[in-house]
C-alpha cells in the first residue's frame, strides 16, 4: 500500500496549524506512520498462516481464526490512520477556496489566506473535534472486537464445524502486544493534543472577543 498521499496530506497541514497541531502532525507521521510501514505491518503480514490448531479438521482452524480475529489489527490500524487524518482536508480544502477566491476577484481579500481566523477557524475546530472523536471510536472499537486490548497466546475455539473444544495458538504474542499498547499509546496521546489544541483556540480567540469589545466599550 502507497502512503504517498497521507504523506503529502500531512505535510500540507503542518503548513496551516499552530505549535500543538504541529506536534501532532509529528507524532502521526513519525510514531504511527513510519512505526506500521516500517514494522507492523510486517508482524501481522502472516498472521492467519501461523495460526494453528491442534487439530487438522478441515475449515475449523478458518472458522476459529474468524472469530478471534473478525478483522486485522494492522488492517483496522490502517484504517484508523487514513480516518483520522483525512478530516484535516478540510483545513486544506478552506484555504484552497480562500486562495481561489483571491485569484478570481484579482485582490487581497485576506490578510493571511492561511491564517486560522473567522470561517476557517470553524473549520479548523470542526476538524479536531472529528479527529478526536474517530480516535475515540477506533479505540472503543478495538476494545469491543478484540475484548480488550492484549493477545493471548492460546485460545479456546469450540465453533462448528471443530467436533470439540480446540487449543489454538497464535504466533508471536508478545511482539504483538507490545505493538498493539504502542498504538492505543499514540491515539490516546493524539487525543490530548486535540483536545488540549482545541482548549487553546477556544481560550485565546475568546479572550480576542472579549478584548475586542471591551474596547469598543472604553472609545
Amino acid at each position: 500500500m502507497s502512503w504517498a498521499f497521507l504523506r503529502d496530506l500531512l505535510s500540507g497541514v503542518n503548513k496551516y496549524s499552530t505549535g500543538i497541531g504541529r506536534i501532532w502532525v509529528a507524532v502521526v507521521f513519525m510514531f504511527r506512520l513510519l512505526v506500521y510501514v516500517t514494522a507492523a505491518e510486517n508482524i501481522w503480514k502472516y498472521e492467519h498462516d501461523e495460526f494453528e490448531c491442534n487439530i487438522k479438521q478441515p475449515g475449523c482452524e478458518n472458522v476459529c481464526f474468524d472469530h478471534f480475529f473478525p478483522v486485522s489489527h494492522i488492517r483496522l490500524w490502517a484504517l484508523q490512520l487514513i480516518m483520522v487524518s483525512t478530516p484535516s482536508l478540510l483545513v486544506v480544502f478552506h484555504v484552497a477556496y480562500r486562495e481561489n477566491r483571491e485569484k478570481h476577484h484579482n485582490q487581497k481579500l485576506y490578510r493571511n489566506p492561511g491564517k486560522i481566523d473567522g470561517g476557517l477557524l470553524c473549520t479548523y475546530l470542526i476538524s479536531l473535534i472529528l479527529k478526536t472523536g474517530l480516535e475515540i471510536v477506533f479505540l472503543v472499537l478495538f476494545y469491543k472486537l478484540y475484548n480488550g486490548f492484549k493477545i493471548p497466546r492460546l485460545v479456546k475455539c469450540d465453533i462448528k464445524p471443530c467436533p470439540n473444544t480446540v487449543d489454538c495458538y497464535i504466533s508471536k504474542p508478545t511482539e504483538k502486544m507490545i505493538f498493539l499498547y504502542f498504538l492505543v499509546a499514540t491515539s490516546c496521546l493524539c487525543i490530548v493534543l486535540n483536545l488540549s489544541e482545541l482548549s487553546y483556540l477556544i481560550f485565546k480567540y475568546s479572550i480576542k472577543c472579549y478584548l475586542k469589545r471591551y474596547t469598543k466599550k472604553q472609545q
